[in-house]
């Protein structure tokens, strides 16, 4: 009894869309990063590089598809557009600088 006990402790029941189903989940599933919901505010980079030039500044407006800057990677200029619109509330980074993938570049309002 106590080890058919111990057996159900270890599976998890899922329910989707009204179906029932156990699973076992493995050290690695209950060890990993939880995922968390982007900030669409806040700009990072997605590929390590140099920030080349960067074409605003704090406190301007800006528009979805507009020229935020230039990243180069690997030899080629990358041409960053701003995601959505808004006003550029702070700049993390400076032209020259080399950044990390990951990297909070700009904030907007």
């Amino acid at each position: 009894m106590e080890e058919e006990d111990s057996i159900k402790a270890r599976y998890h029941v899922l329910n989707i869309d009204g179906d029932k189903y156990r699973t076992l989940h493995t050290e690695s599933y209950k060890k990993r990063v939880m995922w968390e919901k982007p900030d669409i505010k806040k700009i990072y980079s997605e590929i390590p590089g140099t920030v080349i030039k960067i074409y605003v500044t704090v406190g301007q407006e800006v528009k979805e598809g507009e020229l935020m800057l230039v990243l180069e990677a690997m030899k080629m200029k990358n041409k960053l557009l701003f995601p959505i619109d808004g006003v550029v509330k702070k700049i993390y980074i400076s032209e020259n600088e080399k950044i990390p993938k990951k990297t909070l570049m700009i904030e907007l309002e």
